[in-house]
């Protein structure tokens, strides 16, 4: 468990061609910064893991639930557990996500 990591000290990981980087991970949740480029490409997926995010920057299309969102600076997100979805990125930026429980992929 990694309650408190200094910036310096993120470990830098790469899932389905996207960089991100893992932050805390408490007993239960994991926090992580993703890195996205334009040329990124994160196809219809699903986990075993709740997924919150807050838009820090960039501008992207997320998928789910039958519905589509534009999503830019400032906005959050909530994606069930084992609910398909996919995200488009239109603008370059960084997201950060929280996911319950912590994903063991991601480690």
């Amino acid at each position: 468990m990694k309650n408190i990591v200094k910036k310096e000290n993120a470990v830098s990981r790469q899932f389905l061609g996207v960089d991100f980087v893992v932050l805390s991970i408490g007993k239960d949740t994991m926090v992580t910064k993703m890195l996205y480029k334009t040329t990124d490409n994160v196809p219809f997926h699903n986990h075993p893991n709740e997924q919150s995010g807050y838009i820090i920057s960039g501008q992207y299309r997320l998928k789910f639930g039958g519905s589509e969102y534009l999503l830019s600076e400032g906005d959050t997100y909530s994606i069930p557990a084992d609910v398909s979805h996919s995200i488009e990125i239109i603008e370059a930026g960084e997201v950060v996500d929280v996911f319950s429980p912590i994903r063991q992929d991601y480690l």
